[in-house]
């Protein structure tokens, strides 16, 4: 079943809206606190645009579940649009759990870059399939999977916070606001390596429930990428846990693997 067209066509337009306001609140995020790290002041500021941009972010993924009548993650435009709300989200509760405002102004440019391709004409349906029978078991899957990006994409950025604070380090460059603003090593690294290990719990419970729901085709391709990434990050994990790594390493790693992980995307379709 599909809505009809016009009232589809005002649906989508709204959709693309308030997804461009979510999008300027983050730019907004990103300047305005890289505007006062560059200062050497913390301005509390960032949360709130973040904050904002969340809530839009939340409406559009409301607007589009009431149109599929199921999670929406049926097209890309909407996967990129949840890993955005994702990271968002996994942002506010690291930041405020460790008071680690900073956070914010390095991860608004990766929820600007997610946002600013699902607008890209093509990637979000104007009139979406609406789901008659709800598989709880592919919704799960898919829920999951998107939230460990979120997990996963903020242990990237906490350790490419990590590697910047090394290279100040090394480079005995101690006067920036940067630096000024930046948290301990040891509290970053300890960061990077529980959202690892959260982000590969929430992975595990997104597998679980792909291999359990409902294969017409089998297995299918998106279920083989998702488990060889899960192979990558418990390999990761399960040699931090096992042996330790330096904290360099497992920033790099951590950095690497997302970015290898959102070249998934594309191959989703």
């Amino acid at each position: 079943m599909k809505f009809p067209t016009d009232l589809c066509m005002r649906r989508a337009a709204m959709d693309i809206g308030i997804l461009i306001v979510a999008l300027i609140l983050a730019v907004v995020a990103a300047l305005q606190g890289g505007l006062y790290v560059h200062r050497g002041i913390r301005s509390r500021w960032t949360v709130v645009w973040m904050l904002f941009s969340f809530l839009a972010q939340l409406a559009v993924l409301g607007m589009r579940s009431e149109m599929r009548g199921s999670c929406p993650l049926g097209d890309t435009g909407e996967i990129l649009i949840f890993s955005a709300w994702s990271l968002t989200l996994f942002y506010m509760a690291v930041g405020s759990v460790y008071r680690l405002s900073l956070l914010g102004v390095f991860t608004a440019p990766l929820v600007c870059f997610l946002l600013t391709v699902a607008l890209v004409p093509g990637m979000l349906e104007g009139n979406p399939e609406h789901a008659d029978v709800v598989d709880g078991w592919r919704e799960g899957h898919a829920a999951f999977s998107v939230l460990a990006y979120g997990a996963l994409g903020l242990a990237a950025v906490s350790g490419v916070m990590f590697l910047i604070l090394n290279r100040q380090l090394k480079e005995a460059s101690m006067s920036t606001g940067l630096f000024r603003n930046l948290p301990p090593a040891r509290e970053l690294s300890s960061i990077v390596r529980r959202l690892l290990i959260l982000g590969l719990g929430l992975l595990t419970m997104g597998l679980v429930f792909g291999l359990i729901m409902e294969k017409p085709e089998g297995l299918g391709k998106h279920l083989y990428l998702a488990l060889g990434l899960w192979v990558a990050y418990g390999i990761l994990v399960g040699i931090e846990w096992k042996r330790g790594m330096p904290p360099g390493k497992l920033a790099m790693a951590a950095v690497a693997l997302f970015v290898i992980s959102l070249m998934i995307f594309p191959l989703l379709k």
